[in-house]
Formats: structure tokens, C-alpha cells, sequence
């Protein structure tokens, strides 16, 4: 028997022979004189002489291929495809290949050209008896010729054309045939249509059959599976073996008809027949690779599949971008880094299980590119509602296959502080708070439109903060809800939301970002890739890159387009600088004191939302930053974090600190482990140091307060509403002029 791509002496003896003389063969014209065969020799002349049968140029669109995806060092991570095929050249098929192929196809094809008169007059003659089309006759050349207008076919009439038994089907193919015979050579036709060829159980092309169809290479085929691929072209569908016992039986008779053939043609001995013939069949049905539920990434796949989807650069319409992706046999390298990744989803696993009703979610951006390192979820993408499973994208925004994201808390007010550092405010100037904050007026705050959206009704508390002396550095620790709502108002609420867009904040949903007083203490639906990039902005110093997942993608003929990161300076260096320094002590000093550093320069900012809906922190280091969810897929507002089992533990309620910071923490000290750490640039002390026009007053400090402040406390801001007193965003009624904000809670903390 033939070993596995073995070239056997004698088996392309007669093909082999036949090559030299193909180019030779004779081109069908108008007027060759056809042998009578019957009455269906003078037909078929009577049908082509009427027609004028002459060349006539095909249009060739390249034929589907998969698209392959790989992470930042080159590793395949995911496939895209209409069609699962691979194309590859005829040397890299096995010779027993294609003479299996030619001897159950066309035995005479490096003989004849565009048509075989011997076979198809006595097709025609037997089609004409029947009164119909019962035989095929077709060469090679017409085989390919019908697979590319099939291929070609945008509609179901198109196809059912290219289809359809008749007479002008056939003479239209006959003339598209004679130009390909005059545009290639054999072996270039032989190719083609081996690679466009159909073999069943969703395999296109012979390199794709045969992983399929037995997990090798086209090169690697042995005498038994050739013949099996080779009988398969005839009737795909009906000898799928992907389709039953009967299909399988099916294809295993018709692959001993073509090991007869072979051996009847001499291309074989009848011994090799015999014991290919003993051969089982061996379909192995090597699982279709690609597709983002199948990969290792699938959020992160998605994500990139909707880069393609909705960018009119890689095509005008919709259908156009989908057939790009799925159809253009692109190699598209990505941002992806398999390290970080793990490290990710390491972090994630110890501190929430698949089957916890809440789900993690984690993106990772690199500061100063937008790169997205590693995109990670807690909860198995799919569609099985018994395994706890989801099938939208936990980690991104509605435009890269998100939902309606989770209200982001807390990590809100790092804009705000931003603003107050951009307007000329120290580090060291603050202000007196009290236990809660309520607007004196409808005009105390405007949004954007220039609308007044105070809301005199509602008061927005700190449940066991206390009143006092609050500054940028201690109000930012302890995330106090009501210095950050006096800071917003005095700072301006629009101007915090320009700071917020120029990081690149939007809703996860899409709508337009709610602008009401509450804006701060995060009141918009978020989604772990926009809040984790505009973080990595400020560790970039204030250098925002728009998230970038593609940096490379190489069509089939091998042209490569790069994609570099867009970037611009949203923030001025030095306030990028400052804030980092307050943010840092937020690991030291405020609510992740508890959780702990990473062991080098850091900064984040954790988020708990109103009635613990959901759980947030965001942070970042020079190298890398990253965010962390965590809420009900079921619904956040309906299935809150309280009286909760996460990962195991139990939790009374669940803050920034609780869940989200450590996971954050963990992800970075592993995802970082072999990083040079970079510091951050020292605040600029004459800029920022001390204080300006916000001073603490001068009396003493107390007995009880010998720092001269307020201790932060780590869950000291958790808000609350006054007790009847409606709030926006819940089913009170927003107080005379104020509109409402829809049905979001309005006063998240942490």
C-alpha cells in the first residue's frame, strides 16, 4: 500500500505522461467536425454551431477562505469563516491525491482540452435518450468553471443557475471552460480545483478535507483516504460522513469504486486496491476550528470580530465587512498577550466561580498605545443557561458585543478629581463636608446644554463617614460621596464630563452619557475596556490611545496593512502626574489599604454602587492598567451584591475593595512579573504641593484628631438617601425642573 504523501513508481505513470502534451490539446472551436453518435452527435453540433460556442472569459473571485486571528506573538487564537477551506498549492497535496482525483474525474485530463469528446458525446448521447440530464461527462476544467459560478452566486436564483440542468447551462460552461484552458496550464487548473472543490461535512478544498476528514495534511494522505476524498466530490451531501451511519456507508462504497478504477487504469495494482479496500474508513471528524465560542478568548475574539464589523474601512456595507472577515483568508495579528491573559484569568478564578450568580469581568490596556493585553471574564461564553453561561461580551461595550455594561461608582470621581487638579486646585486645599450633601437649587448644577439639574430633593450621605476638613488627598481616599459632590459643584459638573469624554468615556449601551449631579459618583453604565483605558491614559501621563485590539492584518497574497495606535494628549502632563500621586496613596492610605500594593508604583480607584448593584476598581501602573467588574448578568438592580456567596466566601456586601481590588491586584503582580517596573513621575510640588485658596482654617487640631483630620475610613462613603426623600433614578419623583436620569441608581459610592 502507498505510504502517507510517498511518491510509488508507476502511480502517476500515466498522467505523468500526459502532462507534456496537455498544453497541445486541442481547443474546442465552432465547426469541429463531431463523430455522429446517433442522433445525438448532429443535436449536440446542431445546439453549439447555433450558439457560435467560442471562449469566453470567466470572472474569477478568489474563493473563501478562513481567516485566521493570532495573539502578539503569533499564535492562532481563533478562525473566521464562510467556508472552511485552506488553499494551498499542488505540490503540497499528495501525488496519490491527484491521481486519485483524475482517475475517478477525468483520466484523460492532461490529454484533452476544455472538453473530453469521447466522454462527453456519449454523456450527451445517453442525456438526449433519457430527456434529460442523467450523466455528467464534465472534465476537470468544467468542474472548476461550475464551482466558481456557484461560488460566485449572491442569490438563490444565481445558484440554482449555476445549478441547473440544461443544455445552455452546459454550452455556457463549455465556453468558460475553453478560456481557462487557454488562461492556465493543467497543473494550474488541477490546483484550482482542488482547492474550490466541496468534500462534504463542511470541508472546502482538499487541505481542509483532509484535516476533517482525517487530521492531516493534504501532503500526508494515504492511499485509502485519497480515494476516500476523491470519491467524495461526486455527491458530497450524500456521502457526508458527518451525517450518519448511512452517509458513511455511502462514501465507503463509492471510495472502493474509485480504488477499483485506479487499479482498472493501472495507476494502482489490484494488490494495493485489495488491501485499501480492507482499510475502515477512518472518518475522524477533527472538530472545525474557529469561531469565538470555540476559542480559548472568546470575549476578546468577539471583540476583534466587531473591530471588523463595524469599521468602514474594511468595506462599505455591513455585507461587505462580513465577507471581508469571513470569506477574505486574512491573517490578522492582535494585541493580545497569551501571558497577561492567563494571569487574568488566574486572578479571576480564585475570587469568583463560573457558577456564582455574579460575574468578574477584566480588561487590560498597556498605558501610551491602547493595546487591550487580555480581556477575561469569570463566566464561560455560550448559550447553555443550565451551565451559567453568556452569550454577549462581559468585558466590552455594546459596539464589540456588550450588553448594557454595570454602573462604574466611584471610579467616576478620579474625573472629577482631574478637573479640580486641571483648574489650578492643590493636593492639600479642600473644604469642609457634612454628613450629606444636598443641592441649595435647581441652577447649582448645569449640564452640557447648559440646563440646570440640581436636585433640591435629594441628599446624598455617607453612611459612617463623619463631617469635617476633607482635602483632594483624603477625600479621594476615603471616596467620600459628599466632598466629591461639593468638589463637582464647585469645579463644574460639565467641565468634569468634557474630562470624562476626552478619556474616551461613553456608555456601554451606546445612549448618550447621563449628565446629572450624581454624575460623579458614577451613575452611567460602563464596561471594563473604556474605564480601564481611560485609567491607562492617566498612566500614560495623560496620553490617550484609543482601544486598539488588530496591529496587523496580511491579506491572501500576502499584503500586510499596520495599524498604529491613535493617540492624543487629553490631559496636560503634570495634572496626569498629580493625580496619580493621590490615587496612589488610595492603595496606602484609603479603601484598598486592606487589599495591599503590587510591589511597585501604582494607582486605581475602587467603585461600589447605591444599594451594592455593583462592585468596580480601575487602576494602573506606568506599564498597564486595568479594570474589574463585578454585577448580576441577571440584573444588577434586581440581584444585588448583599447577603451574596462569591468564589466561595460569604459576604454581607460587597465593595470595590472587597472583590474587584484583589483580583486587580493579583492580575498585576502576576501579569507584571517579568516587566522592569517604571515609577511615576513625581508630582511637581510648586505646581501642586500645599495648598492655594482652599486652606484648612487654622484652629488647632484635637486630642481626637491629632493628624488634623478626618482618618479615611475604607468603607466610609457607602451613600445613602435620606429616608422619603425621592432620589433620580428611582420611582421618586425628581423635584421641579430637574430631569430625571431614566431608571439607573444616582448615587452610587464606595
Amino acid at each position: 500500500m502507498l505510504e502517507r504523501g510517498e511518491n510509488q513508481p508507476g502511480v502517476m505513470s500515466k498522467i505523468g505522461r500526459l502532462v507534456a502534451v496537455g498544453a497541445a490539446a486541442g481547443v474546442l472551436v465552432a465547426g469541429i467536425a463531431f463523430p455522429a453518435v446517433g442522433g445525438a452527435g448532429f443535436g449536440f453540433m446542431a445546439a453549439a454551431n447555433e450558439v457560435n460556442l467560442k471562449p469566453e472569459d470567466l470572472t474569477e473571485p478568489p474563493p473563501a477562505e478562513v481567516t485566521i486571528v493570532q495573539d502578539v506573538r503569533g499564535n492562532e487564537i481563533a478562525r473566521f469563516y464562510e467556508e472552511y477551506r485552506e488553499v494551498v498549492g499542488l505540490h503540497e497535496m499528495a501525488d496519490v491525491m491527484k491521481t486519485a482525483i483524475l482517475s475517478i474525474e477525468d483520466y484523460r485530463f492532461y490529454e484533452h482540452g476544455a472538453i473530453d469528446l469521447e466522454g462527453t458525446l456519449r454523456a450527451f448521447a445517453r442525456n438526449l435518450s433519457a430527456g434529460g440530464v442523467s450523466e455528467g461527462g464534465s472534465t476537470i476544467t468544467q468542474q472548476y468553471v461550475k464551482q466558481v459560478l456557484l461560488n460566485s452566486a449572491d442569490t438563490t436564483q444565481e445558484k440554482n443557475k449555476a445549478l441547473e440542468a440544461s443544455y445552455a447551462r452546459k454550452l455556457s460552461e463549455l465556453r468558460h471552460a475553453m478560456a481557462i484552458e487557454q488562461k492556465y496550464t493543467k497543473d494550474q487548473i488541477l490546483e484550482k480545483y482542488l482547492n474550490i472543490a466541496y468534500f462534504g461535512a463542511s470541508a472546502y478544498g482538499v487541505e481542509a478535507a483532509a484535516k476533517r476528514f482525517f487530521g492531516v495534511k493534504a501532503n500526508e494522505l494515504t492511499l485509502p483516504q485519497a480515494a476516500t476524498l476523491a470519491g467524495a466530490v461526486q455527491d458530497p451531501n450524500a456521502t457526508d460522513p458527518n451525517l450518519g451511519r448511512k452517509h458513511r456507508e455511502r462514501l465507503l462504497k463509492r471510495r472502493n469504486v474509485v480504488l477499483d478504477r485506479m487499479a482498472e487504469l493501472g495507476e494502482i495494482t489490484p494488490a494495493q486496491a485489495t488491501a485499501a479496500k480492507a482499510a475502515k474508513l477512518g472518518y475522524k471528524g477533527t472538530k472545525l476550528p474557529g469561531g469565538c465560542e470555540a476559542g480559548r478568548y472568546p470575549y476578546f475574539c468577539m471583540y476583534v470580530r466587531n473591530e471588523i464589523l463595524n469599521n468602514a474601512d474594511f468595506g462599505a456595507t455591513s455585507q461587505a465587512r462580513l465577507e471581508f472577515l469571513n470569506r477574505g483568508g486574512l491573517t490578522i495579528r492582535t494585541t493580545l498577550d497569551p501571558g497577561m491573559q492567563a494571569a487574568a484569568d488566574k486572578a479571576i478564578r480564585k475570587w469568583v466561580r463560573r457558577s456564582d450568580g455574579p460575574a468578574a469581568a477584566e480588561a487590560l490596556v498597556q498605558p501610551g498605545t491602547g493595546a487591550i493585553k487580555a480581556m477575561a471574564a469569570s463566566r464561560v461564553f455560550g448559550r447553555s443557561k443550565a451551565k451559567n453561561e453568556v452569550s454577549y461580551n462581559l468585558v466590552a461595550d455594546a459596539a464589540h458585543g456588550g450588553a448594557v455594561g454595570l454602573q462604574a461608582g466611584s471610579t467616576f470621581k478620579t474625573f472629577t478629581l482631574l478637573n479640580a487638579l486641571n483648574k489650578g486646585m492643590k493636593l492639600d486645599d479642600g473644604f469642609n463636608v457634612g454628613a450629606g450633601f444636598r443641592a441649595a437649587g435647581y441652577s447649582s448644577f448645569k449640564n452640557c446644554q447648559g440646563g440646570n439639574i440640581g436636585d433640591p430633593t435629594h441628599t446624598v450621605t455617607n453612611d459612617e463617614g463623619t463631617p469635617g476638613w476633607k482635602t483632594l488627598r483624603t477625600g479621594t481616599w476615603g471616596s467620600v460621596n459628599t466632598f466629591f459632590m461639593t468638589l463637582e459643584q464647585r469645579v463644574g459638573l460639565c467641565d468634569t464630563i468634557k474630562i470624562a469624554k476626552s478619556l474616551g468615556i461613553h456608555r456601554s449601551d451606546g445612549l448618550k452619557l447621563q449628565e446629572y449631579e450624581t454624575f460623579t459618583l458614577g451613575i452611567n453604565e460602563m464596561d471594563p475596556v473604556t474605564v480601564a483605558n481611560a485609567y491607562a491614559a492617566i498612566g500614560a501621563r495623560g496620553r490617550y490611545c484609543e482601544p486598539m485590539a488588530i496591529t496587523r492584518i496580511t491579506d491572501r497574497d500576502g499584503k500586510a496593512t499596520t495599524y498604529r495606535p491613535e493617540c492624543r494628549q487629553a490631559l496636560d502632563p503634570q495634572v496626569a502626574d498629580a493625580a496619580a500621586d493621590v490615587l496612589s496613596g488610595v492603595f496606602t492610605k484609603g479603601t484598598m489599604r486592606a487589599a495591599g500594593g503590587i510591589g511597585r508604583d501604582a494607582a486605581g480607584k475602587t467603585g461600589t454602587t447605591d444599594g451594592y448593584a455593583s462592585a468596580w476598581f480601575a487602576g494602573f501602573t506606568p506599564d498597564l492598567a486595568g479594570a474589574v467588574s463585578l454585577g448580576d448578568p441577571r440584573g444588577s438592580q434586581e440581584h444585588k451584591l448583599i447577603g451574596v456567596t462569591i468564589g466561595g466566601r460569604y459576604y454581607g456586601s460587597v465593595f470595590g475593595g472587597s472583590i474587584p481590588g484583589p483580583i486587580w491586584r493579583d492580575t498585576m503582580i502576576a501579569a507584571l512579573r517579568n516587566v522592569e517596573p517604571t515609577p511615576f513621575t513625581p508630582v511637581d510640588k510648586e505646581r501642586f504641593g500645599g495648598c492655594g485658596e482652599s486652606c484648612r482654617p487654622a484652629p488647632p487640631p484635637s486630642a481626637d484628631d491629632p493628624a488634623g483630620e478626618d482618618a479615611p475610613d475604607a468603607d466610609a462613603d457607602r451613600g445613602t438617601t435620606t429616608p422619603g426623600t425621592p432620589r433620580p433614578g428611582t420611582t421618586g419623583t425628581p423635584g421641579p425642573g430637574t430631569p430625571g436620569p431614566g431608571t439607573t441608581d444616582a448615587k452610587p459610592e464606595d
